[in-house]
């Protein structure tokens, strides 16, 4: 019996170490091209600032709200202080129950309208529309019956203007440049049909008219171990995966998208709960399928600021709703998996996050029972365990850290002492501790799932520290 136990745990041992190994590589690459990226960047703006000041192309902004009222002024504020010389702003408000609509309508002057709306892609019917005047830009805002954040961003399609719009949140918040630089893309290449920003949390920031004039690591520790979390994430598989036309996400938070090109693939889907994902895979899925030359990039200069969550019930809200989203948009489009009609998508992007993504809670979470496991029947080496995870450990933190002080100085943020100890110290928190827990929230996520899975999901908000 023991020669059996034996066979078990050495072919999970060997499973384990080329998973490990595969993304470890990953990561240390992906960081590597990443920091490169950005520094090179960095050289370029000033040149790209000389050259573009006078292009741009006309950009509908859309900010699908849903019971926001805390922090819906502060976001159309960061917009109206948006450099940038042609643009409209578009909320839709999504059958709020709080006073979102209340807040919009009597903070910016805005007074109802008798304007239909041509449905070029389904969503629920408008119930009021109101515009002001007031501002240098024009500004709508929409009432309509609640569908889901996927059926709002719709409706701000159908009421857009402009041939390329903007999806945000209405808890997020853009630098001043922010527009300027993620159209960039657009200018340089008539192909491109959409190009993501950078998030960053905003927690612990002081933000004035569209200009950073404060920046401190958040005093929650839950947030700081995001704000590293989101740099390496940001920072690593995007930008590298921006390097062969592979990125299949654009978060919800900052995107720019061809209108006339999502239109034709349908739009966002209301059936499921990563409309930001989904919509990205079904663009990559729609221009292969119809033979069109196009690009999907990755703006890394392009920042917009997000709240991120201070509660872990509220963390956990998110990222199994993120999960969900992943499970439906990688199973709806498994056709991509190792598809030559895709490319490098099918063969590298798709792979990724199918292992390292979508299974890699069920992975690591097995990997943890399976030590327990081996500790039971004694057939465990303690002391070669710990020194693998205290390696494990270290290494994702230098790799995380590398990715967070790229990021930050890139962007000529300054770090105190005090902070740049506190990034350090929960760096290794956040991948020895936080990492296990979410994986735990993700390998539950697809429990009984179809439960509301149209819901916007809410996690408490705090008013977003902008002047």
């Amino acid at each position: 019996m023991r020669d059996l136990w034996q066979i078990f745990f050495n072919l999970i041992g060997i499973f384990f170490v080329l998973y490990m190994i595969g993304y470890a590589s990953f990561l240390f690459l992906s960081v590597t091209v990443g920091s490169s990226v950005l520094y090179q960047s960095k050289r370029r703006n000033t040149l790209k600032n000389e050259l573009l000041d006078d292009y741009y192309i006309p950009v509908s902004i859309i900010v699908p709200a849903h019971n926001e009222g805390v922090t819906i002024e502060s976001t159309i504020r960061s917009l109206l202080a948006l450099d940038y010389k042609l643009y409209e702003i578009i909320i839709v408000d999504d059958g709020s129950t709080d006073d979102t609509a209340q807040i919009v309508q009597e903070v910016f002057s805005m007074h109802r309208i008798a304007r239909p709306i041509q449905r070029k892609i389904h969503c629920q019917p408008e119930e009021a529309v109101f515009e002001t005047g007031k501002y240098k830009v024009p500004m709508t805002l929409i009432r309509k019956k609640n569908g889901g954040k996927a059926d709002a961003l719709n409706m701000g399609i159908n009421a857009s203007k402009y041939p390329y719009f903007i999806c945000m949140d209405a808890d997020s918040v853009l630098q001043h440049d922010s527009l300027e630089k993620i159209v960039r893309p657009v200018l340089e290449d008539d192909h491109v049909v959409a190009v993501g920003g950078a998030v960053r949390p905003c927690n612990g920031a002081e933000i004035q008219n569209g200009h950073v004039i404060h920046y401190r690591m958040p005093r929650h520790p839950l947030a700081c171990m995001q704000v590293l979390e989101y740099d390496r994430s940001f920072l690593a598989a995007r930008i590298l995966f921006d390097q062969f036309n592979g990125s299949i996400i654009i978060s919800g938070a900052f995107g720019l998208f061809k209108k006339s090109v999502v239109i034709g693939a349908g739009g966002y889907d209301s059936k499921t709960m990563g409309e930001d994902m989904e919509l990205v895979v079904k663009l990559h899925a729609f221009c292969r399928e119809n033979e069109m030359p196009y690009r999907i990039r990755y703006a890394t200069d392009a920042i917009c600021w997000t709240q991120a969550p201070e509660k872990l019930g509220d963390l956990c809200k998110q990222r199994r709703r993120w999960h969900i989203g992943l499970f439906q948009s990688m199973t709806r489009h498994r056709a991509m998996l190792a598809n030559p009609k895709f490319g490098l998508v099918g063969f590298i992007s798709y792979i990724y996050f199918l292992i390292y993504e979508l299974l890699s809670p069920y992975i690591e979470v097995f990997g943890v029972l399976t030590i327990f496991l081996a500790f039971f029947v004694d057939m465990v080496n303690v002391p070669f365990m710990i020194l693998f995870f205290l390696i494990y450990v270290v290494y994702s933190s230098v790799l995380s850290l590398t990715a967070f002080f790229a990021r930050i100085h890139t962007i000529d943020l300054k770090l105190t002492f005090w902070d740049v100890l506190k990034a350090v110290g929960l760096c290794a928190l956040e991948v020895s501790c936080l990492r296990f827990i979410l994986a735990w929230v993700r390998m539950t996520a697809l429990f009984r799932y179809k439960k509301k899975k149209n819901s916007w999901g809410r996690i408490e908000r705090k008013k977003i520290n902008f002047k």
